[in-house]
């Protein structure tokens, strides 16, 4: 029998499904105190957007991403090839697509609109992909008309197949750890530290776990000995050291809440292996974040993992918090109590997440109650800054780490660090591996900049590149605006706490509550079973015996 869950987890599990204008409310409540920072970090917010400005803005993808953006024809055709032509195992379905997309695709009127080479490049690479699909009258036809005749289909194929491997690579620092450890070194030149992630989704077999498995203690192994750093005996110097990030998912194909039993004797002794070999070079870890339905599980792992006693006095456990959750303020605090249990600093990466578009379908599909993420861009936003300060104001149990590419939410940060007392040198920032470099090489010389870089094969590439292309193509985001001549200053840095004030919490009116996804009828209503606190909610309705046998 499973032994009961804590209840400071079940109060995590609570927070979960909260009404959205409840979460907002009580996130705007605790940020009240820090509004009189506002002048001070939207001068210090327009000083870094300047410069982004005078220097470019951007290169390489992020350019790309402003050109392709998801707010026109050719944006989306991009996304479509970049999801669809990596894993389509077929000729005839890849050529039906290809025809598909550019068909109404205008890719002419992006040429030269650029200043990156990269941008220009791929323009032209998809104009001629286009005209080979759908040829017009003139001279441009006739060439292309000839170059088809010539080359062939297949060509033409496996060049578009090409150019979508070529846009992913700018997100991937390698094929493996040794090709990203070699890339690695100009960049650490410049002062950057390192997380690396060897990408690839849950695993579905106990092989592909077992291979897995493989993977991240290569790569422990290998960073270990390229930075041939000796268990450092401060915390300040761990911290420095490189990082490698676990995806749980990946070292478990029964990877669920209902199955913890089978996880905490399976998967707990893979991962340990992890962090032995992590400990005695020197190096971090990080327990990466996935969807809610996961969240459970990895804190009962990730609490497991750290009050085992052959890793006392080694802070070097970390946890990823996603903003955009509801439950994340509570995540925080379930943290700081683990931290408090163990005696540890536990280092902490914000991200304000990754996996929307999913969690909302997810919830929808199974008629949950409510969505465990925000509607509203504006809401994650303000989240991502109340737990960036309870993180702030929780001196001595956390090492704090800011994923971000967005200038307001850097000058938030560290204003709010510095009203807590904090060094510049006390935390860090982080920046994914081809995005936000020009944005992190300006507090590069006074503040901390990891870069997170994702290695993998092509293969393994897929699902991590849309979800980049995702959340940084948005029309709403920082990197898509920074690029756009005629978004001016004061719309980029606008403050989100203003904007959800005036919203009131409000859900997006766009996106019904699962149960009223329907306008005839009201959805089927279900509980996620993953979720420890609806499972115990089950359980007492149908007056079974807390964690009774049968349910783990």
């Amino acid at each position: 029998m499973p032994d009961p869950i804590p209840e400071a987890q079940l109060q995590v599990s609570r927070a979960v499904f909260l009404p959205e204008a409840h979460a907002v409310t009580r996130l705007l409540k605790q940020l009240e105190p820090l509004q009189s920072l506002e002048p001070a970090i939207a001068d210090r917010a327009a000083g870094l957007v300047e410069d982004l400005r005078a220097g470019g803005g951007g290169t390489g993808i992020e350019a790309f991403l402003h050109e392709y953006g998801l707010n026109n024809a050719e944006g989306v055709a991009v996304m479509c090839l970049a999801e669809a032509l990596l894993r389509i195992p077929d000729s005839q379905t890849a050529d039906a697509l290809i025809e598909d997309t550019f068909e109404q695709a205008k890719w002419e009127a992006h040429l030269g609109r650029s200043e990156s080479w990269f941008v220009n490049a791929s323009s032209w690479g998809l104009v001629i992909s286009g005209k080979v699909i759908n040829l017009p009258a003139g001279k441009p036809a006739s060439l292309f008309a000839r170059l088809i005749g010539r080359a062939g289909e297949p060509v033409v194929r496996e060049a578009l197949r090409t150019a979508m491997r070529f846009i992913g690579s700018r997100f991937v620092m390698g094929e493996d750890i040794a090709e990203g450890l070699s890339r690695a070194k100009a960049i650490s030149r410049k002062g950057y530290r390192f997380s690396f992630d060897m990408l690839g989704e849950a695993a579905r077999t106990v092989r592909q776990a077992e291979d897995y498995l493989s993977a991240y203690l290569e790569a422990v192994h290998a960073v270990g000995k390229h930075y041939a750093q000796q268990s450092p005996k401060d915390n300040q110097s761990l911290f420095a050291a490189p990082n490698i990030s676990v995806k749980l998912s990946a070292l478990h194909p029964r990877y669920e809440f209902v199955h913890r039993e089978r996880v905490m004797a399976e998967l707990l002794p893979r991962l340990e292996q992890i962090a032995a070999a992590a400990m005695q070079y020197g190096i971090t870890i990080s327990i990466d974040a996935e969807e809610t339905r996961r969240l459970d599980i990895e804190m009962l792992v990730f609490a497991r993992l750290l009050a085992n006693p052959d890793y006392a006095g080694w802070s070097g456990i970390g946890f990823v918090v996603q903003a955009y959750q509801k439950c994340a303020p509570e995540l925080i605090g379930w943290l700081a109590g683990q931290s408090a249990a163990c005696g540890r600093i536990i280092p902490i990466r914000l991200v304000k997440g990754a996996y929307w578009d999913s969690e909302i379908k997810a919830a929808q599909i199974a008629g949950l109650e409510d969505y465990p993420v925000f509607t509203r861009k504006s809401y994650t936003d303000v989240s991502y800054i109340a737990c960036a300060a309870l993180l702030l104001a929780q001196s001595g149990r956390f090492y704090p780490q800011f994923a971000t590419h967005n200038a307001r939410t850097i000058s938030q940060i560290q204003e709010i660090a510095a009203h807590f007392g904090y060094a510049p040198d006390a935390y860090e920032f982080q920046r994914l591996y081809g995005m936000g470099e020009k944005l992190h090489d300006l507090i590069l010389p006074e503040y901390h900049s990891r870069v997170y870089a994702p290695i993998g094969h092509h293969e393994e590439l897929l699902a991590y590149l849309i979800r980049r292309m995702l959340e940084n193509g948005a029309n709403t985001s920082f990197v898509h605006l920074l690029m756009d001549k005629d978004t001016d200053i004061a719309t980029l840095i606008a403050d989100p706490v203003a904007t959800a004030q005036t919203l009131k919490g409000t859900p997006n009116p766009a996106i019904p509550l699962p149960g009223a996804l329907f306008a005839d009828r009201k959805n089927s209503f279900g509980l996620s079973l993953n979720n420890a606190a609806q499972q115990a909610q089950l359980q007492a309705a149908l007056h079974l015996p807390p964690q009774g046998e049968g349910w783990g």
